[in-house]
């Protein structure tokens, strides 16, 4: 990727900061930031219990539409203004130990009284701040979008980000899901306490890491994860469906960019040791000078430009040459934790799916997608790519969201 590329991501990525905290001071000045408050802590331990509920964000619907047209999204779909509210909510973490997380749940200011959910989840994020409950930027897009629409939205910060404590289990699609689903209850607990309640209809979306994670969850929920709840559409975007067959020979091939590269394979490794026995010392996997800094840098403060510049410019000048060709031909922890990951299309979806996606994707290429759409029609439920042409990842993102919510208005009901 070029220098100029490069700076132009390290702006993007300061101007987020600042659009977040301009937006922490507006809401600080509007009087929305309220207190936590009490919900349903006090009845025991419990999966999805509500922990508390504050609201974050009144948007009415000019707002909604600059807000969306700031950042290049069609706006189209919008009807109505949206009111935001962070949750925390009882969960468990990769291990099932009780934790914490949080999320966002997005409401219209108006349409039906009760309501449909879409459950939002979102693309790699390696500062906690991003996380859709804490910043305001393309983290809330999808929420805002399908919500003035007339929907509501559950987006789940997943484990370690947002406000939830310890680190991020990045690609540990498990514990997302896990995280997801306890979401979607405190999300029905809350909406019932603001007057806006759930119906149990969910429309499940996610991009990049959170397409893997939508399919994950759309396979929980119609496996009977949740009674309440009925999944009635899945339209994820760009997701790593196959790390195995796909996402790491494409490390190797040239279908995923320089910069990309590095940062997911070092937060994956980082991440993922924590789980399996991949490495006993950060030296067996990455070259120094990286070796000795590369954990620290994932802990959840770090910007992704100060990442990127601590590291290697490329994927084999960051590892060892022993672990450059392991990776090229996993096994043992390594294997297991792509393995672990690579089964949320291997499923009957008996209902309407969709998978989209851009050919001129150089950190999640389409071939992901089609792998996803063969297993699935394996099992007997083919569903329908939709290739949105030469566009990048995030361009994936910025055209196909809008599409989502037109198609979920389209879906109908068995």
């Amino acid at each position: 990727m070029s220098d100029d590329t490069r700076k132009g991501r390290t702006h993007r990525a300061s101007r987020r900061v600042r659009r977040g905290l301009a937006g922490v001071a507006a809401l600080l000045l509007a009087g929305l930031a309220a207190a936590p408050v009490a919900a349903a802590g006090d009845r025991g331990a419990g999966r999805g219990d509500l922990l508390s509920l504050t609201p974050v964000a009144d948007r009415d619907l000019a707002e909604v539409r600059a807000f969306l047209g700031g950042r290049n999204v069609d706006s189209g779909p919008a009807r109505y203004g949206v009111r935001a509210y962070r949750l925390t909510y009882k969960t468990v973490d990769p291990r099932g130990r009780p934790t914490t997380a949080t999320g966002l749940l997005t409401l219209p200011k108006g349409g039906s009284h009760r309501l449909d959910v879409v459950s939002d989840t979102h693309g790699t994020m390696v500062n906690r701040d991003y996380a859709p409950s804490a910043g305001e930027d393309f983290g809330r897009v999808a929420s805002y979008l399908n919500a003035a629409a007339g929907r509501a939205v559950a987006a789940p910060d997943y484990l370690g980000l947002g406000g939830g404590p310890g680190l991020h289990p990045y690609m540990d699609t498990r514990s997302s899901v896990t995280a997801s689903v306890d979401m979607l209850r405190a999300a029905r607990a809350a909406a019932g306490k603001l007057g806006r309640p759930l119906n149990g209809d969910v429309y499940a979306t996610g991009f990049s890491q959170g397409g893997q994670v939508a399919m994950g969850l759309g396979r929980a929920l119609r496996e009977g994860a949740d009674r309440h709840f009925r999944l009635r559409a899945l339209a994820p975007v760009s997701g790593p469906y196959d790390l195995e067959g796909q996402e790491l020979p494409a490390l190797y091939d040239g279908r995923v960019n320089d910069v990309s590269g590095v940062l997911y394979v070092s937060y994956w490794l980082v991440a993922q040791n924590r789980l399996h026995a991949i490495y006993k010392n950060p030296a067996e996997v990455f070259r120094e000078p990286y070796a000795h800094r590369v954990e620290g840098l994932f802990d959840g403060e770090h910007e992704e430009e100060d990442i990127l510049g601590a590291l290697a410019p490329t994927v084999k000048d960051l590892l060892t040459p022993s672990f450059y060709e392991r990776l090229k031909h996993p096994g043992g922890g390594l294997l297991d934790a792509a393995r672990e990951n690579d089964h949320t299309c291997d499923w009957k979806a008996d209902l309407p799916v969709r998978l989209y996606a851009g050919t001129a994707d150089t950190d999640v290429p389409i071939a992901n997608a089609r792998s996803c759409a063969a297993r699935l029609a394996r099992h007997g439920a083919p569903a329908r790519i939709v290739n949105q042409g030469a566009v990048d990842h995030f361009r994936s993102f910025v055209v196909s969201a809008p599409q989502v919510v037109r198609w979920f208005d389209t879906v109908g009901r068995p």
